[in-house]
């Protein structure tokens, strides 16, 4: 069964099994946080959906026209809505499809099935069976990255990980004492260096430390502006060079923190991080304070990157294990319930 199928089969009452089943999945309360964190986005995709489709008189190059401005507007992005009104122009041809209720029904179909690309998404962190699992926090400033540290080290430390968190942006005023503040919060011990030091020493020291301490998860603050873009991408290769040579299997993950309220902006900063370092997930921040949720579609369509956490809210627990089939269910559950 494929995940629109599932979704819809779920949430409109036709099989209560597998609504259990999806809601077993996690606790209910990470379903609300869900439908809380993404109110903004499903209210500004579906109502303006739902009003192209009150207004609707043909199946025409002016619907598709609209579609796509709505779309593009939900910060899907250009290339994906491309994508997805191509899609529905052939799939409704090939069905012979009229009714605006069997369009809406294409539609969703085929936005669930650009968005699955026939490869299963694997949303969690790496775990190192011999030895620390590092994860470097990338990202430029203003996005939450300290903030997600401290987060992701409260859900590892709350399913029963040991933890250490590594200060290596040495160069942002605070940027230490935040990470001191969430580690003295959480009880999660910190490596820090001097002031304005050398980031990779901060590193190394931490990698050291999490080997001969027994550490399951090691998450590296790294900065976020050195003078020009070079410098910084040369500061996180001496930093991955360094955790290559001294961890047994290197770096696990380097997770692209973005902020979801730039929109299509994100999209264009994982592009550079992904041209200069290998990016292996994505923590997109702030999606509760933004109707811009879309561009989650926009960069699994131009990035083969997979989002691991969404920020759903301030609390350290609000920053989520990513789950597509919540996401999408949430994104489209008004249209669903209006069919």
């Amino acid at each position: 069964m494929g995940l629109f199928d599932r979704i819809k089969r779920a949430f409109t009452g036709e099989d209560k099994v597998v609504k259990e089943e999806i809601l077993d999945q996690e606790e209910q309360i990470v379903f609300e946080k869900y439908e809380k964190g993404m109110e903004k986005t499903r209210k500004s995709f579906s109502d303006r959906i739902s009003d192209l489709f009150t207004s609707w008189r043909e199946l025409d190059d002016e619907f598709f026209d609209d579609l796509e401005e709505i779309l593009i507007s939900a910060d899907v992005g250009f290339k994906m809505t491309l994508a997805l009104t191509d899609a529905i122009r052939d799939a409704v041809e090939a069905q012979n499809v009229h009714r605006p209720e069997d369009v809406k029904r294409v539609m969703l179909e085929e936005m669930v099935a650009i968005y699955e690309k026939d490869q299963p998404v694997n949303p969690d962190l790496i775990e190192n069976p011999d030895g620390p699992t590092v994860v470097l926090f990338v990202g430029v400033n203003g996005v939450g990255k300290t903030t997600s540290v401290g987060k992701i080290g409260y859900n590892l430390k709350q399913s029963g990980h040991k933890v250490l968190m590594a200060a290596a942006d040495t160069f942002r005023a605070g940027a230490v004492e935040q990470l001191n503040v969430w580690g003295e919060r959480l009880g999660i011990p910190v490596v820090t260096g001097a002031d304005q030091g050398d980031p990779a020493s901060v590193v190394f020291d931490a990698v050291k430390k999490a080997n001969a301490e027994g550490y399951d998860y090691l998450l590296v603050d790294t900065a976020g502006r050195l003078q020009t873009k070079a410098n910084l991408m040369a500061e996180l290769a001496k930093m991955k060079r360094i955790i290559e040579r001294e961890n047994p299997n290197g770096v696990q993950e380097v997770l692209l923190v973005l902020d979801a309220t730039t929109g299509q902006n994100a999209l264009i900063q994982a592009k550079q991080f992904n041209e200069a370092t290998e990016i292996s997930g994505l923590v997109l921040t702030k999606l509760d304070g933004t109707a811009k949720g879309g561009v989650i579609l926009s960069i699994r369509h131009e990035l083969d990157i997979p989002v691991k956490f969404i920020g759903l809210g301030e609390q350290a627990s609000d920053l989520q294990a990513f789950d597509a089939e919540k996401y999408m269910y949430t994104l489209i559950r008004d249209l669903l319930e209006k069919e």
